[in-house]
């Protein structure tokens, strides 16, 4: 809603009813200058924050697996045993080697 328009709407509306002695002295300027001052909602802000949230818990993820990785003991044997290239060739090559084998 326009500020402007609800800011006549109210002086209208105040200036149509008689003044009381229960209402505090510039009530309306109070009033006024409250809705003035609301600070309407910066939703590129929102966004920012919540992405800048996800950035650090996806870097904090990638830590943690990184550590997981490097420090894993059953990755550390399996590399050292051997090249890992030369074991898929292997492997891959054992169905051949065993039909050539059979006369």
């Amino acid at each position: 809603m326009n500020l402007d328009e609800l800011q006549k709407k109210l002086i209208a509306a105040a200036r149509t009813e008689a003044p009381v002695d229960r209402v505090p002295y510039a009530f309306e300027k109070r009033v006024t200058a409250l809705l003035a001052s609301r600070v309407t909602a910066d939703n590129l802000a929102l966004w920012v924050r919540g992405l800048w949230r996800a950035a650090v818990s996806c870097v904090a993820i990638t830590l943690l697996c990184g550590a997981w990785a490097f420090f894993n003991p059953a990755t550390s044997t399996a590399t050292a045993s051997g090249d890992l290239s030369q074991s898929f060739e292997n492997t891959l090559l054992a169905s051949v080697d065993q039909g050539d084998q059979s006369p």
